[in-house]
Formats: structure tokens, C-alpha cells, sequence
């Protein structure tokens, strides 16, 4: 087993899709690359889990956010291009961060997971928090060129250059 894990962050219809309640410029561009990333880990048995925010009428996020991904709906999905397969693992969450009240972590330590890799949107948002939270439990991040997209540039460079300069300088 390896001890790597490829994380897919919230790419679901509501931020990928033309006209979604909360539309990411550029997402369409990173669907190729993490669907390589995807069949990569696939092929080298490396595990994919797929984190999507999942919402409730009464979730705090909704009142800094459009209704967005709300649970058992289209647009609260995985993309078609992206689909997970029966081995994945879908994690729903509710906030920023992929270990923030989910079994993100115990699931990480179970596959004695020390290195993640982290895909999808939004770059400065749900990929940065998750990002410090995974530091923070001594795990190394790496962000795969091009397999993120923030909501905007600046945001995007941003949150690359804390995780890569910051969070774990030296290359981590």
C-alpha cells in the first residue's frame, strides 16, 4: 500500500459548471489534469478521495455563500469527467477544510497516509485549508501543476505560494 493519497476537492457541478451558483473561472481548464491525476493514482493503487461539500438548508456557509451543493442534489455531484469509481472514497463536508468534522483523518491514518495531493477548487478557500489543516497533522502537501482553479487569480497565486513558501518551506 502506498503512502500517498490523491484528494479531489469539490468538484461538483454547483462550482464547475457554466452558470452554477458558485462558478470557478478557469475550473474547466484542470479537468483533464486531475482526471490524469485520477487514473494515475488508479493504475499505481494509490487511494482518490473525493471531498464535497454536501449543505443543509441551515448550514452556516450558506450565509456567506449562495446556496451551493446542497445534499441530494444535481449540482452537489462529482462532475461526469470526473466520476468516481466503486474503490473511491467520497467524503461529504460542510466547511472549508476536508478534516474539519469528517472521518478525513482517521481514513488518512488507517491507509497510513503521510503525503497528500491536492486537486480541484477553490484554490484559496477548501485546497488552502485543507492544505493547513493536513500540515498541521504532519502531513505533506503537494499541489499538482494545474489541477486547481480559484475563484480568482490573485486568490489562486496566493493560496500556491502559502502552501509552497510558507506552510512547508523547503519543499516540504
Amino acid at each position: 500500500m502506498s503512502n500517498k493519497a490523491l484528494l479531489v476537492i469539490d468538484m461538483l457541478n454547483d462550482f464547475i459548471r457554466e452558470g452554477a451558483p458558485l462558478h470557478v473561472p478557469g475550473s474547466q481548464r484542470i479537468i483533464a489534469p486531475i482526471a490524469k491525476q485520477i487514473d494515475r493514482a488508479r493504475h499505481e493503487r494509490v487511494p482518490v478521495l473525493y471531498l464535497c461539500d454536501s449543505h443543509e438548508p441551515d448550514d452556516p456557509e450558506l450565509r456567506v455563500w449562495p446556496k451551493h451543493a446542497m445534499k441530494g442534489t444535481p449540482g452537489g455531484e462529482v462532475i461526469a469527467e470526473l466520476a468516481p469509481s466503486p474503490t473511491d472514497v467520497i467524503i461529504p463536508k460542510k466547511y472549508y477544510s476536508a478534516f474539519f468534522k469528517t472521518d478525513l483523518e482517521p481514513r488518512l491514518r488507517t491507509l497510513r497516509v503521510s503525503r497528500i495531493f491536492l486537486t480541484g477548487v477553490c484554490t484559496e478557500i477548501c485546497v488552502l485549508y485543507t492544505a493547513v489543516d493536513a500540515i498541521m497533522r504532519g502531513i505533506r502537501v503537494e499541489v499538482p501543476d494545474g489541477c486547481t482553479a480559484g475563484l480568482t487569480r490573485q486568490g489562486h497565486e496566493f493560496a500556491l505560494k502559502q502552501i509552497r513558501d510558507v506552510l512547508q518551506p523547503q519543499g516540504g
